[in-house]
This record gives structure tokens, sequence and C-alpha cells, in this order.
């Protein structure tokens, strides 16, 4: 039996000057220095940031974590179901959220309402829970404590259209952005990390099928062979059957591009469904918001993400 395709998700409103953003880290333990230095950027912004009570934490027994998995999930809980929070923006991503999300609960962050969710990476096993548990559009996006949030422009101006004025950020796009396979598609976005989507086939509420999506793309520190096993694994499991488009981010200390490249195109390429590449976002320097779970239309030639 054919699939239904993805649909559109509900959106919350755009932010205004005295709304409460909470800062929360559901995966790695943060640079306190870069978290001030976030915050100090939301509050210039008119924003009122408050950092959950475990943000700064790291589990003394497994370092790579922001504290111990019930306390993580407790500040996500309780930031998001607080009536006075607006926007939950995430510290940092790393590794740890995927042993927190079966600890929500997800009947409370439903009935809380639609909110702003903000974050990227291995944050994107959040992502895909707000999208299929609660119908929700999220933005993928910069982190409270990153490197490119901190010390770029460019990307505290991308972030802060999408916040307050979406409708000046319709329009994705970089200088780098080509046409790895050439074409037009429309769709409605999904994805982010693409470890982190490999690692979810098969879990409790996952998805079975992208059909009708566009696929964004992503990753950091994986080698092209780790690529290619990845990719595979989403082309195996009939996850990419009927994806409509799909557009590449970066592919940082994954290899020399040249090598990425070609596996990018060896495993994505026959599909036969237009792919641009390097189009700005995930772990770069520079790094755009990405709304996922919104209509859009993909333009391989123009090296355009347009937003509807």
């Amino acid at each position: 039996m054919k699939q239904a395709g993805l649909v559109p998700l509900s959106r919350p409103r755009p932010l205004v000057p005295g709304d409460r953003v909470a800062v929360v880290a559901p995966s790695g333990p943060v640079v306190p220095e870069r978290l001030d230095a976030g915050l100090d950027i939301l509050r210039a912004w008119d924003l009122d940031p408050v950092p959950a009570p475990h943000v700064r934490d790291r589990d003394p027994r497994l370092g790579y974590l922001a504290g111990d998995d019930a306390s993580r999930a407790r500040d996500f809980q309780d930031a998001w179901c607080d009536p006075g929070t607006a926007a939950v923006m995430c510290a940092r991503g790393g590794y740890g959220a995927q042993r927190m999300l079966d600890l929500l609960d997800w009947d409370a962050l439903g009935a809380a309402g639609p909110k702003t969710f903000v974050g990227f990476s291995d944050v994107t096993v959040l992502h895909e829970a707000f999208a299929l548990r609660l119908g929700l559009a999220t933005l993928y996006g910069p982190v409270a404590a990153g490197v490119a949030f901190v010390k770029d422009e460019p990307t505290q101006r991308h972030l802060r259209h999408t916040l307050f004025e979406p409708a000046r950020a319709r329009v994705l796009t970089s200088p780098t952005a080509a046409p790895l396979v050439p074409g037009r598609a429309r769709g409605v976005t999904v994805g982010g990390c693409l470890a982190m989507l490999a690692s979810e086939i098969g879990a409790p509420r996952s998805r079975s099928t992208l059909r009708g999506g566009i696929l964004v793309l992503e990753d950091v520190g994986e080698r092209p062979y780790q690529l290619d096993r990845m990719l595979t694994q989403l082309l195996r499991s009939g996850l990419l059957d009927g994806v409509a488009g799909i557009a590449l981010g970066s592919w940082r200390d994954c290899g020399p591009y040249e090598h990425v490249r070609a596996v990018l195109l060896d495993r994505l390429g026959p599909l036969g469904v237009p792919v641009v590449e390097e189009l700005g976002f995930g772990h770069g320097d520079s790094s755009l918001t990405v709304p996922l779970g919104v209509p859009a239309v993909l333009d391989a030639e123009a090296g355009t993400l347009t937003l509807s």
C-alpha cells in the first residue's frame, strides 16, 4: 500500500520583544563562557533568556553528557511546560538527547501549546519527536553556546529574522550552493543530522517514510565511508523512497570535500531527484536556520530553498 506523503506542520507564532526563551542542554555539556556570550546576544535582541537549572552540568561518570538523563529531561519538560516560555533553545548538541527522549511526558508537552524550538546536530531526534508526536514545526538552527552563534554575525542575523520576521528569511541560499543533481522540487522540509536520522531507524515512534519531503542533511566528523554506510542504511530501509528533493549542508571534518562529494553523488544521485549541495546550514563557521515541517521549493540550479 502506498504510504501518505509528508504534510505541513503547525507553526508557532513569531517571537516578539520581551518573550522568555528557556535555554536547555539536552545533550552534551556546554562551554560556560560561550553560553554566557550567547545569553548576552539573546538579551540584546530584547528577549528574556532563562538558563535551565542543569544547563551547566556535566555528568560525573559519563562526561560527554550535560548532567544525568533525568535532570536533562526535567529541565526540558519544565522549560516547555512553563506557560511564560515562548521558546526553547538548545545550548549545544553533542550526544545524549536520545537517552532522555522517552523520559519526557509528551501529552504534557502537547498540552503546553505550540512554541518555538531551536537546535541542531544531536537535537535532530527532538525535532523528529516534535514532528511525529506533536505535529509541530521546529527550527534546525544554531545553539546558544555554539561558536557560529556567538561569533558569526550572519548566523545571528538569519536566526533573528527567522524568529521575529520569518518572511524576511524565506529564501535560503549561500555563495557556495550548487546543483549536485539538477532540477526543481516541491515538498515539506524534514531531516537534520545524518547520523541521528540513521540511528533512529527502527526506534519507537520513528519514521518509515520521507515521501514528499525535502530532506535537509548534514553532519560533522564522519569519514566518507561512514557517510556511505549511513546513507546506504537510509536507502535500504526505504526511508528515502519517494523523497522529493535533497538539500545538503556542511560536512565539517568529514575529509576532503571532493571525497565526501563523491559519496553523496554515488548514494543520492540514483534517486533521480534534485539535490543542492553546500547550502550553508549545519556545522559550519556560518550557518542558516532551516525551518522543518514547512512547505518549500528546492531549486538546485538556483541553489535556493524557498519556504512558503
